[in-house]
């Protein structure tokens, strides 16, 4: 074998470990279970022992350490950290924050993860314990008259000059250090305040921490120095808390390997597409060396998530693109337990935040979509036969568990794993994925690897997964007996699942998918890469010889990566000399750190490469963008460059600001052999005709089983020959499957396969019918949902305010021909119901020659015209289809504008009491006539309103008409401009149309409704026999109670039930639910109060988002919202009353505060839950220069099996909340306190959510508006429950004593003015235990 030795590059995934190696004697691979612990501890050093076994011929037995003097280099990517993540199973860790902040990380931005679950589940905080410190750094603020006197200043990172307003007291800290060292916890993580401006603080309690002798200390401003407390406390809590479970692993594998170990160079694959050394984990033991700089490669938890996909990215992006095509890739990676998705063009592509496992990991990774572990659900309301209930789940990640419960049959997102694993496994697992191909003839069971029973010699169990199957069809068939369906449909109800994540990933983004090839990978990957390419109109797909382990290839073939980064807070000017110098330093120095640091590893500087590159965003912005440069005037020019084509916008009149300096060293120098010659161009005259196969079979395709040929390879066979196979075919080698399709053909050549998908048949689904198919049915449900979530990404990226771009305060739907919701985003649930009437509105409206056109787009934010209040408005589109003379449908788009005029700043006047104190009112007005942009008379209206930021109005609504046409290119004239806008929403529905037709599409509009009515009937239905059941007679309880459902009537063919509330002001809120046997029912809010001289007036549209919102809640599966969930109910809503007020009464509370009442009422009367908050607390302040609005977290209601959560938004709104440094950075004020108000939830035998205290100081004379709801009346406990705490505003003037401004008040402040805001907690349910 010479003196070359062995290199291994490990992939270690949720099912599998795949391992290659560099030998002596060539390019090994082996695959592994991931967990197996009967025959192996550790998968990693396994398959490094088998293959030297293999190569050398020589005995490495399992019980003795590995011998490492073959072995020279060993590469790892790993799911340790991953799965301590998902399973909560790192380290005991303590959180040291800055006083006033120890909840700030339970609350996070106060969203919910699932708008329609009442019971509100967020993932665990990753610290046992969190201890407060009483230091505090303010920032100085440049403006004039702004309060800067808060004690002495001192310099920041960033040059900029902050006030050091509390010392930290060291002996205090060292007391608490020392009470949590002695409780167990033995991992710290540091997060202060604006810490990433000056470590001062955090690297003082570091040394007491190492005095005390925490094992693992880990400071925010070393893990990642960059603004956002709360993404950066999120991952500065992940590395205290993973990075000891990975030292701890490469311990662990070390320790298997003898004292030859430490002479290996071990590397580990990091989620951002590098390596990190193995000594970076060591090294990380405690708390880093104080630098002026913050070496960011030093490898951690939590920079090893993604390092799995990051490898398979790495893989496909280097031996496909330029190699083999010149295309942008799709990367589709299928393994056992989930499907990733990225996109490459030349570059690799990195996000700087994201979230895992509810966690939020502000940290540099390559930009990959995780499917889960595939899910999807279809209504099982036919009769099943073994073979259908097999195809419907053949696709998705191959660990993907199934099941059936209560009708519904389900695929993920539960992933059976490794262990026990599928049942073909031979360990007695569940049914997945990988069972159903294995039974549609799509695995070949003699070719699988032999790695399976208790001696690892057994192949696929088939019989068992045949019995299984046909137990779980008797389930099913013994629920519910109709008509049998085609195979074809349950594969597109599946495969339509994945292509929708590839879509979100391209289109919404303004790529075209077709125009991509797809690089399909993983252990699956091959099976059903043809069909999703089919789906997607690709023609291309890539299937490297290395497939099934492409992400362990790719990890050999990455490169090393140290990063450094700088806080800068600088403003972008190449004419300010002060700056350029500053930034040229900076990257001097940076570079040389990090070049050393490459250096030391080993790498020549031949072999580095110098990457600059510098955070930026535009001023008041909160979007920022990396960028790569050289020169210094180069990164404006790329900034421009990159935020027009992500955004379609600039903004020239504002600055912009370089947040972050950083630098990215790259050590080459991979020896590995290159898959493809460039350049490579096989003919057909260089085809030669396929190998004998090995094996027929009956595999599944479209239209039925079909006898198919299966091969085995090497794909070594034929180094010089060109080989085609044509479908349908399986192709096979040791480590994956390959599916090629009827009508496409593969091309064996440099030891890859290109499969050309077939062109000749016709995309446009014949012989539909327009009865309701419920497998077409959930296809089109799929692509309908797509279509709003796209509009959303788009407006989302294109707007310029806060309010959308950050707070995510707007809504995207697709409407029938008729108004009739058809499928919304789900995005703001107070506009669900508001926006489909206002649809209706305009087309009730405009006849004649007001007539609606191709090309208009009408804008309406009036509450008599479906509008919710004044600040949101509403862009709707109707989309003609070919020559058709009325629209085919519509699409629309709600956002909240910053201002839109009225009495005060932002809109949200507390005192208003007429319509036109609020701002703008427009019932309809074409802003697009004929294709051209009315912006002159747009600003009239804008002005006459007194709207303040005309020019932020102009560029959302253009963002919101993006959003609606955001797809396929046209020329809009905006004023003197011209903009290239893409039709996504529109796009996208006509290319449903083109598929299916305009019959058949608008018909299946109608079915999803029908089938969202048929849920709503059921779950009623529920109501009305639980109300039969559990009520002995109507007067079993005092109508006082709490206990619900109260029913004051009960026959045979209908119950009555009734709950009431009132407003702060004693108006009633008065409800009587009529439920009939048929599940069809009655909302008579008859006895409701009358409209009000104020505005907590709540438009008609909003008290239908209320109802529609509540029984969506009802339903415990998904379901497309639409219209239908309205279809079994009638209304009865007093006219001039105070949820259907007259056309001229002011509004804007009643949309933010009435609507959480009436939701809490129908959450009431249907007995679902206690009261939550009840409110939204609307908070606003501002002077003539700016002006800031948010809404504030409260308790949510407890509910029949579950506590009510805690600080966090609830029912009609879900809008993000400003990051605290954030906030203290662009505004002229202090965040004293984030917290929850601890005991505010009402008792109960399930307790209410706590609300949350916030302490806002104002450092200059400006104007705040509170307006709240729930300050005197509480929100109510259910069945016993105790009510929530009551909210409560308070006004400390400087120097006096406190004041209640009441909940709804406007008032002056002055510097050191503060505003404490105390709100609601949830009602607590059932009986409280003593």
């Amino acid at each position: 074998m010479g003196n070359k030795k062995f290199s291994f590059a490990i992939d270690r995934g949720g099912t599998f470990t795949d391992v290659y190696s560099d030998t002596p004697s060539g390019p090994k691979v082996i695959k592994l279970l991931s967990e197996d612990p009967s025959n192996y501890s550790d998968p990693a050093r396994e398959g490094i022992r088998r293959i030297l076994e293999e190569v050398t011929g020589k005995s490495f037995p399992k019980a003795k350490p590995v011998e490492t003097q073959l072995i020279e280099s060993i590469r790892l990517g790993t799911t340790v950290a991953t799965n301590a993540l998902l399973e909560r199973k790192g380290s005991d860790v303590a959180l040291l924050t800055t006083k006033g902040f120890a909840d700030l990380l339970v609350i996070g931005t106060q969203a919910r993860p699932k708008i329609f679950d009442l019971k509100i589940e967020k993932l665990e905080v990753l610290y046992k314990r969190v201890v407060e410190i009483d230091e505090r750094f303010v920032l100085k603020k440049q403006e004039k008259y702004v309060d800067n006197d808060y004690g002495p200043t001192i310099s920041s990172l960033t040059g900029q000059e902050i006030i050091v307003e509390k010392e930290l007291n060291e002996k205090t800290v060292l007391s608490e250090l020392r009470d949590i060292y002695n409780s167990g916890i033995n991992c710290l993580a540091v997060v202060f305040m604006h810490s990433y401006l000056n470590d001062k603080h955090e690297k003082k309690v570091a040394r007491l921490a190492e005095e005390v002798g925490f094992r693992h200390i880990s400071l925010s401003s070393q893990v990642m120095p960059m603004i956002k407390i709360v993404s950066r406390g999120y991952t500065t809590c992940a590395d205290a808390y993973l990075t000891p479970v990975i030292t701890e692993y490469v311990h662990s594998f070390q320790q298997g390997f003898d004292n030859g170990i430490t002479k290996v160079s071990i590397s580990f694959m990091q989620s951002d597409g590098g390596l990190a050394s193995v000594q970076d984990f060591n090294g990380n033991l405690h708390v880093l060396p104080a630098l002026p700089c913050l070496p960011l490669a030093v490898a951690s938890g939590f920079r090893a998530i993604l390092s799995g996909p990051a490898g398979g990215v790495v893989g496909y992006s280097k031996t496909t693109y330029r190699r083999l095509t010149n295309s942008p890739l799709i990367g589709f990676d299928m393994g056992g337990t989930s499907t990733d998705v990225s996109r490459f063009s030349g570059k690799l592509e990195h996000v700087f935040e994201t979230e895992t496992a509810g966690i939020t990991i502000q940290a540099p990774q390559l930009d990959v979509h995780t499917i889960a572990a595939g899910f999807l659900f279809l209504t099982m309301q036919f009769f099943l036969q073994l073979e259908h209930l097999v195809s419907l789940c053949s696709t998705s990640g191959g660990g993907s568990r199934l099941y059936f419960q209560e009708g519904i049959f389900i695929v993920g997102p539960e992933s059976v794993g490794a262990n026990p694993g599928p049942v073909c496994y031979r360990k007695g697992g569940h049914l997945a994925i990988t069972d159903a191909n294995l039974l549609l003839g799509r695995i070949y069971p003699d070719n699988f690897p032999k790695i399976f029973g208790p001696d690892e010699n057994e192949g696929l169990d088939l019989e068992a997964t045949r019995r299984a199957f046909k137990e779980l069809t008797k389930e099913i068939n013994a629920y519910k007996k109709k008509v049998l369906l085609s195979y074809r449909s349950f594969l597109e109800v599946a495969n339509e699942a994945m292509c929708r994540s590839i879509r979100s990933l391209t289109q919404s983004k303004g790529f075209d998918t077709s125009s991509h090839a797809l690089c399909s990978f993983g252990g699956a990957g091959g099976q059903h890469a043809v069909a999703i390419a089919k789906s997607l109109g690709m023609k291309e797909i890539y299937i490297n010889k290395y497939s099934g382990i492409l992400s362990a290839y790719g990890i050999a073939l990455a490169d090393v990566i140290v990063e450094n980064q700088r806080p800068c807070s600088k403003i972008y000017d190449p004419e300010d000399e002060e700056v350029v110098k500053n930034i040229k330093y900076n990257f001097f120095e940076l570079s040389e750190k990090t070049t050393k640091a490459l250096e030391e590893q080993g790498f020549a500087k031949s072999y580095i490469k110098i990457r600059k590159l510098l955070n930026m965003r535009y001023d008041k912005t909160d979007c920022s963008l990396m960028i790569e440069g050289d020169e210094f005037n180069d990164f404006g020019y790329y900034f421009l460059q990159n935020y027009e084509r992500e955004f379609g916008f600039t903004i020239p009149a504002r600055d912009i600001i370089i947040d972050d300096i950083r630098v990215r060293g790259i050590g080459t120098g991979s020896t590995l052999e290159e898959v493809c010659e460039p350049g490579d161009q096989t003919t057909e005259k260089d085809l030669r005709p396929v190998v004998e196969p090995i094996a027929t079979t009956r595999c599944y395709f479209k239209g039925g089983f079909k006898e198919t040929p299966v091969y085995a390879t090497k794909f070594d066979l034929f180094p010089s020959e060109a080989v085609v196979y044509s479908g349908p075919c399986i192709i096979m080698d040791s480590t994956s499957t390959v599916l090629v399709e009827p009508g496409c053909s593969a091309t064996y050549k440099q030891k890859s396969l290109f499969i050309r998908v077939g062109g000749k048949e016709d995309k446009k689904v014949n012989n539909i019918g327009l009865e309701s198919d419920p497998v077409l049915l959930a296809i089109l449900s799929h692509r309908f949902m797509s279509v709003a979530e796209q509009m959303g990404c788009t407006l989302q990226r294109t707007s310029i305010s806060t309010n959308i771009k950050e707070r995510l305060d707007f809504s995207c739907a697709l409407f029938g021909p008729d108004g009739g919701l058809v499928a919304n985003a789900p995005h703001i649930p107070v506009h669900l119901g508001a926006m489909q009437e206002a649809v209706k509105y305009q087309i009730t409206l405009l006849k004649g020659d007001d007539a609606m056109k191709k090309g208009d787009v009408i804008i309406s934010n009036h509450p008599e015209a479906g509008g919710s209040h004044l600040p949101d408005i509403t862009c709707i589109t109707p989309v003609f289809y070919e020559e058709s003379s009325a629209p085919v449908f519509f699409v629309a788009a709600r956002g909240h504008h910053a201002d839109v005029g009225g009495i005060t700043p932002g809109s949200m006047p507390p005192t208003s009491r007429f319509l036109e104190q609020e701002g703008l009112a427009v019932k309809s007005f074409y802003i697009v006539r004929g294709g051209k942009f009315r912006e002159n008379e747009l600003v009239a209206l804008l002005k006459k309103a007194g709207a303040r930021r005309i020019s932020d109005n102009i560029s959302d609504l253009k963002a919101q008409i993006a959003a609606n046409h955001h797809g396929a290119f046209i020329l809009l004239t905006w004023s003197s401009i011209v903009f290239l806008i893409h039709y996504l929403g529109i796009r996208l529905v006509n290319e449903l149309i083109e598929q299916y037709g305009i019959k058949v599409v608008q018909a299946y509009m109608h079915h999803i409704q029908e089938n969202a009515s048929d849920r709503v009937r059921k779950s009623l239905q529920e109501i009305f026999e639980r109300v039969h059941r559990d009520l002995s007679s109507p007067s079993d309880h005092s109508p006082n109670d709490n206990f619900y459902p109260k029913s004051i009537f009960r026959g045979k063919e209908k119950v009555v039930l009734y709950a009431e509330d009132r407003m702060d002001d004693g108006s009633p809120i008065c409800v009587h639910l009529t439920i009939f046997k048929d599940g069809s029912a009655s909302f008579d809010f008859t006895n409701t109060g009358h409209q009000v001289l104020g505005n907590w007036n709540m438009p008609k549209a909003v008290t239908l988002s209320a109802v529609i919102y509540c029984l969506r809640c009802l339903i415990p599966y998904e379901i497309p919202l639409n219209q239908g969930c309205l279809t079994p109910v009638r209304f009865v809503i007093p006219p001039n009353s105070i949820i259907d007020p007259g056309p001229d009464v002011a509004v804007v509370g009643g949309n933010v505060l009435t609507s959480q009442r009436v939701a809490d009422v129908i959450l009431k009367v249907l007995g679902a839950c206690a009261d939550s908050q009840g409110c939204m607390n609307n908070l606003t302040f501002g002077d003539n220069q700016y002006g800031y609005y948010e809404t504030i977290a409260g308790g949510a209601g407890a509910g029949p099996s579950w506590h009510g959560t805690a600080g966090v938004h609830t029912h009609m709104t879900n809008t993000r909340i400003t990051d605290p440094e954030v906030l203290e950075n662009r505004y002229p004020v202090i965040l004293r306190q984030f917290s929850l108000r601890k005991g505010s939830g009402g008792l109960g035998k399930f307790k209410g959510g706590d609300g949350v205290i916030r302490e806002i100081e104002f450092r200059k004379k400006q104007t705040v508006s509170i307006l709240s709801e729930r300050r005197s009346f509480a929100p109510s406990g259910m069945n016993g429950g105790c009510p929530g705490s009551r909210g409560l505003n308070i006004l400390e003037k400087y120097n006096r004593k406190p004041v209640n401004v009441g909940g709804r008040a406007t008032f002056e402040v002055h510097s050191r003015d503060r505003l404490v805001i105390h709100t609601p907690g949830g009602g607590g349910y059932g009986l409280h235990d003593g």
